[in-house]
Protein backbone atom coordinates (compact mmCIF):
# COMPACT_ATOMS: atom_id res chain seq x y z
CA UNK A 1 0.00 0.00 0.00
CA UNK A 2 2.64 2.56 0.72
CA UNK A 3 4.75 2.18 -2.32
CA UNK A 4 1.43 2.78 -4.35
CA UNK A 5 0.47 5.90 -1.94
CA UNK A 6 3.70 7.74 -1.47
CA UNK A 7 3.48 8.78 -5.22
CA UNK A 8 0.38 9.65 -4.91
CA UNK A 9 -0.16 11.24 -1.74
CA UNK A 10 3.42 13.30 -3.45
CA UNK A 11 1.34 13.94 -6.32
CA UNK A 12 -1.71 15.19 -4.41
CA UNK A 13 0.17 17.80 -2.33
CA UNK A 14 1.93 18.75 -5.58
CA UNK A 15 -1.01 19.66 -7.55
CA UNK A 16 -3.11 20.83 -4.79
CA UNK A 17 0.41 23.20 -4.09
CA UNK A 18 -0.83 24.95 -7.01
CA UNK A 19 -3.39 26.28 -5.14
CA UNK A 20 -1.21 26.85 -2.19
CA UNK A 21 1.12 28.80 -4.34
CA UNK A 22 -1.64 31.06 -5.91
CA UNK A 23 -3.34 31.91 -1.89
CA UNK A 24 0.88 32.62 -0.70
CA UNK A 25 1.97 34.77 -3.89
CA UNK A 26 -2.08 36.64 -3.75
CA UNK A 27 -0.97 37.10 -0.12
CA UNK A 28 1.67 39.83 -1.11
CA UNK A 29 -1.45 41.84 -3.38
CA UNK A 30 -3.28 42.74 0.13
CA UNK A 31 -6.47 41.55 2.10
CA UNK A 32 -8.93 42.23 -1.24
CA UNK A 33 -7.13 40.17 -3.55
CA UNK A 34 -6.85 37.25 -0.85
CA UNK A 35 -10.59 37.60 0.05
CA UNK A 36 -11.47 37.15 -4.18
CA UNK A 37 -9.01 34.05 -4.47
CA UNK A 38 -11.31 32.59 -1.38
CA UNK A 39 -14.26 33.55 -2.82
CA UNK A 40 -13.25 33.04 -6.82
CA UNK A 41 -11.33 30.04 -5.84
CA UNK A 42 -13.87 28.40 -3.92
CA UNK A 43 -16.62 28.43 -6.49
CA UNK A 44 -13.92 27.21 -9.10
CA UNK A 45 -13.08 24.30 -7.12
CA UNK A 46 -16.65 23.19 -6.47
CA UNK A 47 -17.47 22.87 -9.93
CA UNK A 48 -14.18 21.34 -10.72
CA UNK A 49 -14.87 18.55 -8.24
CA UNK A 50 -18.38 17.98 -9.34
CA UNK A 51 -17.41 17.57 -12.95
CA UNK A 52 -14.30 15.81 -12.20
CA UNK A 53 -15.99 12.98 -9.84
CA UNK A 54 -17.14 11.56 -12.88
CA UNK A 55 -14.24 10.81 -14.19
CA UNK A 56 -12.96 9.42 -11.09
CA UNK A 57 -14.45 6.05 -12.07
CA UNK A 58 -11.88 5.81 -14.77
CA UNK A 59 -9.40 4.73 -12.15
CA UNK A 60 -11.77 1.48 -10.96
CA UNK A 61 -12.80 0.49 -13.95
CA UNK A 62 -8.98 0.19 -15.11
CA UNK A 63 -7.99 -1.19 -11.99
CA UNK A 64 -10.47 -3.94 -12.59
CA UNK A 65 -9.75 -4.26 -16.15
CA UNK A 66 -6.06 -4.67 -15.27
CA UNK A 67 -6.50 -7.36 -12.09
CA UNK A 68 -8.49 -8.76 -15.20
CA UNK A 69 -5.93 -8.85 -17.43
CA UNK A 70 -8.25 -6.87 -20.33
CA UNK A 71 -5.92 -4.43 -21.61
CA UNK A 72 -8.55 -3.07 -24.10
CA UNK A 73 -11.16 -2.39 -21.01
CA UNK A 74 -8.54 -0.40 -19.29
CA UNK A 75 -7.66 1.57 -22.74
CA UNK A 76 -11.46 1.88 -23.67
CA UNK A 77 -12.42 3.63 -19.88
CA UNK A 78 -9.47 6.05 -20.82
CA UNK A 79 -10.98 6.72 -24.02
CA UNK A 80 -14.29 7.71 -23.16
CA UNK A 81 -13.42 9.41 -20.08
CA UNK A 82 -11.29 12.16 -22.62
CA UNK A 83 -14.37 12.12 -24.09
CA UNK A 84 -16.50 13.00 -21.01
CA UNK A 85 -14.03 15.68 -19.98
CA UNK A 86 -14.75 17.61 -23.14
CA UNK A 87 -18.23 17.06 -22.93
CA UNK A 88 -18.30 18.40 -19.07
CA UNK A 89 -16.28 21.28 -19.45
CA UNK A 90 -18.77 23.01 -21.43
CA UNK A 91 -21.16 24.00 -18.68
CA UNK A 92 -18.09 24.97 -16.37
CA UNK A 93 -16.40 27.31 -18.90
CA UNK A 94 -19.84 28.74 -19.29
CA UNK A 95 -20.15 28.96 -15.13
CA UNK A 96 -17.25 30.75 -15.25
CA UNK A 97 -17.64 33.18 -17.59
CA UNK A 98 -21.47 34.62 -15.97
CA UNK A 99 -20.04 33.94 -12.89
CA UNK A 100 -20.33 37.57 -11.71
CA UNK A 101 -23.88 38.07 -11.35
CA UNK A 102 -24.57 34.98 -9.56
CA UNK A 103 -21.85 35.95 -6.64
CA UNK A 104 -23.66 39.09 -6.37
CA UNK A 105 -27.00 37.65 -5.59
CA UNK A 106 -25.66 35.41 -3.22
CA UNK A 107 -24.95 38.59 -0.83
CA UNK A 108 -20.92 39.10 -1.52
CA UNK A 109 -19.48 42.83 -1.32
CA UNK A 110 -20.02 44.17 -4.57
CA UNK A 111 -15.91 44.84 -5.35
CA UNK A 112 -15.44 41.43 -4.06
CA UNK A 113 -17.46 39.83 -6.27
CA UNK A 114 -16.12 41.57 -9.04
CA UNK A 115 -12.77 40.65 -8.37
CA UNK A 116 -13.56 36.87 -8.11
CA UNK A 117 -15.69 37.32 -11.34
CA UNK A 118 -12.47 38.17 -13.27
CA UNK A 119 -10.01 35.93 -11.93
CA UNK A 120 -12.78 32.98 -12.46
CA UNK A 121 -12.61 34.12 -16.12
CA UNK A 122 -9.21 33.47 -16.53
CA UNK A 123 -9.45 30.14 -14.79
CA UNK A 124 -12.03 29.10 -17.54
CA UNK A 125 -9.24 28.72 -20.00
CA UNK A 126 -8.00 25.69 -18.18
CA UNK A 127 -10.89 24.15 -17.22
CA UNK A 128 -10.99 21.50 -20.33
CA UNK A 129 -7.31 20.90 -19.30
CA UNK A 130 -7.35 20.11 -15.61
CA UNK A 131 -10.13 17.36 -16.47
CA UNK A 132 -8.41 15.81 -19.09
CA UNK A 133 -5.49 15.51 -16.90
CA UNK A 134 -8.02 13.30 -14.27
CA UNK A 135 -9.15 11.13 -17.40
CA UNK A 136 -5.41 10.18 -17.95
CA UNK A 137 -4.07 10.03 -14.21
CA UNK A 138 -7.05 7.87 -13.96
CA UNK A 139 -5.41 5.58 -16.42
CA UNK A 140 -2.12 5.45 -14.67
CA UNK A 141 -3.63 5.04 -11.08
CA UNK A 142 -5.75 2.02 -12.58
CA UNK A 143 -2.06 0.60 -13.64
CA UNK A 144 -0.51 0.79 -10.59
CA UNK A 145 2.00 3.29 -12.22
CA UNK A 146 1.65 6.51 -9.94
CA UNK A 147 5.22 8.39 -10.11
CA UNK A 148 4.77 9.65 -13.50
CA UNK A 149 1.80 11.52 -12.17
CA UNK A 150 4.11 12.89 -9.39
CA UNK A 151 6.81 14.30 -12.03
CA UNK A 152 4.32 15.96 -13.99
CA UNK A 153 2.72 17.85 -10.54
CA UNK A 154 5.76 18.58 -9.53
CA UNK A 155 6.78 20.37 -12.62
CA UNK A 156 3.48 21.93 -13.24
CA UNK A 157 3.87 23.65 -9.13
CA UNK A 158 7.46 25.12 -10.57
CA UNK A 159 5.56 26.13 -13.69
CA UNK A 160 2.84 27.93 -12.34
CA UNK A 161 5.18 29.84 -9.50
CA UNK A 162 7.30 30.85 -12.58
CA UNK A 163 4.12 31.86 -14.61
CA UNK A 164 2.28 33.60 -11.38
CA UNK A 165 5.58 35.85 -10.96
CA UNK A 166 5.39 37.07 -14.45
CA UNK A 167 1.25 37.43 -14.80
CA UNK A 168 0.76 38.81 -11.42
CA UNK A 169 3.82 41.18 -11.18
CA UNK A 170 4.75 42.02 -14.64
CA UNK A 171 8.12 40.36 -15.07
CA UNK A 172 10.01 39.48 -18.33
CA UNK A 173 8.30 42.12 -20.13
CA UNK A 174 4.65 41.01 -19.13
CA UNK A 175 1.92 43.09 -18.47
CA UNK A 176 0.66 43.19 -14.59
CA UNK A 177 -1.91 41.45 -14.08
CA UNK A 178 -2.81 41.11 -10.63
CA UNK A 179 -4.88 38.24 -9.45
CA UNK A 180 -6.62 37.67 -13.12
CA UNK A 181 -3.02 36.59 -13.69
CA UNK A 182 -3.11 34.06 -11.21
CA UNK A 183 -5.76 32.63 -13.21
CA UNK A 184 -4.09 32.70 -16.70
CA UNK A 185 -0.92 30.74 -14.82
CA UNK A 186 -2.79 28.41 -13.25
CA UNK A 187 -5.03 27.67 -16.97
CA UNK A 188 -1.83 27.25 -18.50
CA UNK A 189 0.34 25.33 -15.99
CA UNK A 190 -2.93 22.49 -17.01
CA UNK A 191 -2.38 22.68 -20.44
CA UNK A 192 1.33 21.92 -20.27
CA UNK A 193 -0.14 19.14 -17.51
CA UNK A 194 -2.28 17.29 -20.07
CA UNK A 195 0.71 17.36 -22.83
CA UNK A 196 3.16 15.72 -20.78
CA UNK A 197 1.15 13.22 -19.01
CA UNK A 198 -0.40 12.30 -22.79
CA UNK A 199 2.98 12.26 -24.14
CA UNK A 200 4.56 9.72 -21.34
CA UNK A 201 1.38 6.81 -22.26
CA UNK A 202 2.17 7.30 -25.65
CA UNK A 203 5.37 5.88 -25.08
CA UNK A 204 5.23 4.15 -22.37
CA UNK A 205 2.02 2.46 -22.82
CA UNK A 206 2.21 2.60 -27.00
CA UNK A 207 0.77 -1.23 -27.22
CA UNK A 208 -2.64 -0.11 -25.10
CA UNK A 209 -3.23 2.36 -28.37
CA UNK A 210 -5.31 4.77 -25.66
CA UNK A 211 -5.51 7.28 -27.90
CA UNK A 212 -6.71 5.16 -30.94
CA UNK A 213 -10.28 5.40 -32.10
CA UNK A 214 -10.60 8.85 -30.82
CA UNK A 215 -12.83 9.33 -33.78
CA UNK A 216 -16.15 9.07 -31.97
CA UNK A 217 -17.42 8.07 -28.01
CA UNK A 218 -18.21 4.04 -27.22
CA UNK A 219 -21.82 4.70 -25.80
CA UNK A 220 -21.66 1.59 -23.46
CA UNK A 221 -18.48 2.83 -21.97
CA UNK A 222 -19.95 6.14 -21.48
CA UNK A 223 -22.57 4.66 -19.72
CA UNK A 224 -20.59 2.43 -17.29
CA UNK A 225 -18.35 5.84 -16.50
CA UNK A 226 -21.58 7.92 -15.77
CA UNK A 227 -22.92 5.03 -14.04
CA UNK A 228 -20.53 4.63 -11.71
CA UNK A 229 -19.06 8.44 -11.90
CA UNK A 230 -22.09 10.24 -11.19
CA UNK A 231 -22.44 9.00 -7.72
CA UNK A 232 -18.86 9.66 -7.04
CA UNK A 233 -19.37 13.37 -8.48
CA UNK A 234 -22.50 13.82 -6.20
CA UNK A 235 -20.51 12.58 -2.76
CA UNK A 236 -17.65 14.77 -3.43
CA UNK A 237 -20.63 17.49 -4.50
CA UNK A 238 -21.99 17.59 -1.13
CA UNK A 239 -18.72 17.79 0.44
CA UNK A 240 -17.22 20.65 -1.55
CA UNK A 241 -20.66 21.96 -1.84
CA UNK A 242 -20.52 22.20 2.10
CA UNK A 243 -17.57 24.36 2.17
CA UNK A 244 -18.08 26.29 -0.92
CA UNK A 245 -21.49 27.42 0.56
CA UNK A 246 -19.27 27.80 4.34
CA UNK A 247 -17.16 30.58 2.31
CA UNK A 248 -20.39 32.13 0.43
CA UNK A 249 -21.77 32.67 4.21
CA UNK A 250 -18.45 33.70 5.38
CA UNK A 251 -18.14 36.98 2.95
CA UNK A 252 -21.13 38.06 5.03
CA UNK A 253 -19.08 38.61 7.96
CA UNK A 254 -16.43 40.90 6.06
CA UNK A 255 -13.32 40.62 3.94
CA UNK A 256 -10.69 39.90 6.95
CA UNK A 257 -13.14 36.93 8.46
CA UNK A 258 -13.16 35.70 4.61
CA UNK A 259 -9.26 35.91 4.53
CA UNK A 260 -8.47 34.02 7.37
CA UNK A 261 -10.87 31.65 6.43
CA UNK A 262 -9.00 31.38 3.21
CA UNK A 263 -5.53 30.76 5.33
CA UNK A 264 -7.42 28.02 7.35
CA UNK A 265 -9.19 26.07 4.60
CA UNK A 266 -6.44 25.92 2.45
CA UNK A 267 -4.19 24.92 4.97
CA UNK A 268 -6.47 21.87 6.01
CA UNK A 269 -6.87 21.43 1.96
CA UNK A 270 -3.01 21.04 1.78
CA UNK A 271 -3.16 18.28 4.97
CA UNK A 272 -6.25 16.57 3.17
CA UNK A 273 -4.22 15.71 0.07
CA UNK A 274 -2.36 13.03 1.73
CA UNK A 275 -5.53 11.15 2.89
CA UNK A 276 -6.96 11.93 -0.72
CA UNK A 277 -3.69 10.21 -1.84
CA UNK A 278 -4.26 7.51 0.13
CA UNK A 279 -7.89 7.37 -0.40
CA UNK A 280 -6.90 7.10 -4.35
CA UNK A 281 -4.42 4.32 -3.60
CA UNK A 282 -6.62 2.35 -1.87
CA UNK A 283 -9.73 2.46 -3.90
CA UNK A 284 -6.83 0.90 -6.62
CA UNK A 285 -5.78 -1.81 -4.30
CA UNK A 286 -9.25 -2.32 -3.66
CA UNK A 287 -10.46 -2.37 -7.47
CA UNK A 288 -7.29 -4.73 -8.69
CA UNK A 289 -8.19 -7.18 -5.31
CA UNK A 290 -12.02 -7.34 -6.51
CA UNK A 291 -11.07 -7.82 -10.12
CA UNK A 292 -8.53 -10.83 -9.69
CA UNK A 293 -11.40 -12.35 -6.96
CA UNK A 294 -9.37 -12.02 -3.56
CA UNK A 295 -11.50 -10.87 -0.49
CA UNK A 296 -8.42 -10.59 1.73
CA UNK A 297 -6.74 -8.28 -0.81
CA UNK A 298 -9.87 -6.15 -0.57
CA UNK A 299 -10.26 -6.52 3.27
CA UNK A 300 -5.93 -5.51 4.00
CA UNK A 301 -6.23 -2.41 1.14
CA UNK A 302 -9.25 -0.75 2.81
CA UNK A 303 -8.15 -1.10 6.68
CA UNK A 304 -4.86 -0.10 5.48
CA UNK A 305 -6.18 2.75 3.83
CA UNK A 306 -8.05 4.04 6.40
CA UNK A 307 -5.76 3.59 9.58
CA UNK A 308 -3.06 5.48 7.32
CA UNK A 309 -5.55 8.62 7.04
CA UNK A 310 -6.44 8.69 10.36
CA UNK A 311 -2.65 8.58 11.98
CA UNK A 312 -1.56 11.11 9.33
CA UNK A 313 -4.52 13.79 10.11
CA UNK A 314 -3.86 13.06 13.56
CA UNK A 315 -0.06 14.69 13.68
CA UNK A 316 -1.98 17.63 11.23
CA UNK A 317 -4.29 18.54 14.01
CA UNK A 318 -2.01 18.89 16.44
CA UNK A 319 0.46 21.24 14.43
CA UNK A 320 -2.90 23.17 13.96
CA UNK A 321 -4.05 23.12 17.43
CA UNK A 322 -0.70 23.98 19.14
CA UNK A 323 1.38 26.02 16.13
CA UNK A 324 -0.96 28.09 14.56
CA UNK A 325 0.96 31.13 14.04
CA UNK A 326 3.77 28.73 11.74
CA UNK A 327 1.41 27.78 9.52
CA UNK A 328 -0.44 31.21 8.98
CA UNK A 329 2.99 32.84 8.82
CA UNK A 330 3.71 31.31 5.46
CA UNK A 331 0.27 33.31 3.99
CA UNK A 332 1.15 36.59 5.60
CA UNK A 333 3.12 38.12 8.15
CA UNK A 334 1.80 37.59 11.69
CA UNK A 335 2.28 40.59 13.91
CA UNK A 336 1.57 42.98 11.09
CA UNK A 337 -0.41 45.61 12.64
CA UNK A 338 -3.04 45.52 8.87
CA UNK A 339 -3.05 41.84 8.94
CA UNK A 340 -4.07 41.74 12.89
CA UNK A 341 -8.01 40.79 12.16
CA UNK A 342 -7.02 38.57 9.85
CA UNK A 343 -5.39 36.64 11.84
CA UNK A 344 -7.27 36.62 14.96
CA UNK A 345 -10.03 35.08 12.19
CA UNK A 346 -7.39 32.52 10.88
CA UNK A 347 -6.39 31.53 14.07
CA UNK A 348 -9.76 30.70 15.49
CA UNK A 349 -10.87 28.60 11.97
CA UNK A 350 -7.39 26.66 12.67
CA UNK A 351 -8.39 25.67 16.32
CA UNK A 352 -11.75 24.39 14.87
CA UNK A 353 -9.93 22.34 11.78
CA UNK A 354 -8.00 20.76 14.29
CA UNK A 355 -11.09 19.04 15.52
CA UNK A 356 -12.25 17.43 12.15
CA UNK A 357 -8.61 16.29 10.92
CA UNK A 358 -9.29 12.49 11.78
CA UNK A 359 -12.85 12.77 10.60
CA UNK A 360 -11.73 14.34 7.04
CA UNK A 361 -9.28 11.71 6.67
CA UNK A 362 -11.33 8.51 7.84
CA UNK A 363 -14.55 9.54 5.57
CA UNK A 364 -12.00 9.96 2.48
CA UNK A 365 -10.55 6.85 2.79
CA UNK A 366 -13.43 4.86 3.60
CA UNK A 367 -15.23 6.28 0.41
CA UNK A 368 -12.17 5.28 -1.72
CA UNK A 369 -12.44 1.40 -0.45
CA UNK A 370 -16.31 1.88 -1.68
CA UNK A 371 -15.58 3.07 -4.47
CA UNK A 372 -12.91 0.48 -5.64
CA UNK A 373 -15.92 -2.19 -4.83
CA UNK A 374 -18.20 0.21 -7.20
CA UNK A 375 -19.87 0.95 -4.65
CA UNK A 376 -20.67 4.95 -5.22
CA UNK A 377 -24.58 5.02 -4.98
CA UNK A 378 -25.18 4.25 -0.73
CA UNK A 379 -22.20 6.38 0.02
CA UNK A 380 -23.56 9.20 -2.41
CA UNK A 381 -26.91 9.29 0.27
CA UNK A 382 -24.51 8.51 2.91
CA UNK A 383 -22.93 11.91 1.96
CA UNK A 384 -25.99 13.63 1.33
CA UNK A 385 -27.02 12.74 5.27
CA UNK A 386 -23.93 14.01 6.58
CA UNK A 387 -23.13 17.09 4.80
CA UNK A 388 -26.41 18.54 3.85
CA UNK A 389 -29.01 17.04 6.64
CA UNK A 390 -26.48 17.70 9.80
CA UNK A 391 -23.50 19.41 8.49
CA UNK A 392 -25.49 22.87 6.55
CA UNK A 393 -28.40 23.03 9.18
CA UNK A 394 -25.57 23.11 11.67
CA UNK A 395 -23.78 25.63 10.89
CA UNK A 396 -26.15 27.94 9.49
CA UNK A 397 -28.12 27.74 12.97
CA UNK A 398 -24.81 28.06 15.55
CA UNK A 399 -24.06 31.33 12.95
CA UNK A 400 -26.84 33.07 12.42
CA UNK A 401 -29.44 31.23 14.79
CA UNK A 402 -27.54 31.40 18.31
CA UNK A 403 -24.52 34.45 17.87
CA UNK A 404 -21.49 31.85 17.12
CA UNK A 405 -20.99 34.28 14.31
CA UNK A 406 -18.09 32.99 11.64
CA UNK A 407 -17.06 29.85 14.28
CA UNK A 408 -20.22 28.79 13.94
CA UNK A 409 -19.57 28.04 10.10
CA UNK A 410 -16.57 25.81 11.16
CA UNK A 411 -18.38 24.08 13.59
CA UNK A 412 -20.96 23.23 11.15
CA UNK A 413 -17.76 21.59 9.08
CA UNK A 414 -16.98 19.51 12.09
CA UNK A 415 -20.69 18.25 12.51
CA UNK A 416 -20.56 17.34 8.50
CA UNK A 417 -16.98 15.55 8.24
CA UNK A 418 -17.67 13.42 11.73
CA UNK A 419 -21.06 12.36 10.28
CA UNK A 420 -19.57 11.39 6.89
CA UNK A 421 -16.52 9.54 8.59
CA UNK A 422 -18.87 7.31 10.90
CA UNK A 423 -21.59 6.36 8.05
CA UNK A 424 -19.01 5.77 5.27
CA UNK A 425 -16.96 3.89 7.73
CA UNK A 426 -19.30 1.95 8.57
CA UNK A 427 -20.66 1.23 5.41
CA UNK A 428 -17.09 -0.70 4.23
CA UNK A 429 -17.26 -2.41 7.70
CA UNK A 430 -20.72 -3.81 7.06
CA UNK A 431 -19.72 -5.01 3.54
CA UNK A 432 -16.65 -6.45 4.50
CA UNK A 433 -18.50 -8.71 7.78
CA UNK A 434 -22.22 -8.99 5.41
CA UNK A 435 -20.52 -10.32 2.19
CA UNK A 436 -17.09 -9.79 1.42
CA UNK A 437 -15.82 -12.07 4.59
CA UNK A 438 -18.03 -14.54 3.74
CA UNK A 439 -17.96 -15.57 0.06
CA UNK A 440 -15.16 -14.67 -2.83
CA UNK A 441 -14.76 -11.28 -4.33
CA UNK A 442 -17.74 -11.24 -7.30
CA UNK A 443 -16.25 -10.35 -10.91
CA UNK A 444 -16.56 -7.71 -12.90
CA UNK A 445 -19.96 -8.50 -13.72
CA UNK A 446 -21.26 -9.48 -11.05
CA UNK A 447 -19.97 -5.75 -9.28
CA UNK A 448 -22.15 -4.37 -12.19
Amino acid sequence: MSLLAAPLVLAQLAQNGMSVVDTLMVGRLGPRDLAGIALGGSTFTFVLILCMAVLFAVGPMVAQAHGARRPEDAARATRQGLWMALALSVPGVIVFLEAGPLLVLTGQDAVTAAVSADYLRAMAWGFPFALAFTALRGFLEGQGDTRPILIVAALGVGLNVVANEALMFGRLGLPRLGLVGTGYATSIVYAVMVLLIAAYLRARYRQFRVFAGMRQPDPGTLRELVRIGWPISFTLGFEVGLFWLTALLMGRFGDAALAGHQIALQSASTTFMVPLGISIATGVRVGQAAGRGDPNGVVRGGVAGITLSGLFMACAAALFWLEPDAVIGLYLPVHAPGNAAVVAFARRFLAIAAIFQVFDGTQVSASGALRGLKDTRVPMLLTLIAYWVVGVPVGVWLAFGTGAGSAGLWFGLVAGLGTAAALLASRFARLLRGRYLRQPIPGPAELR
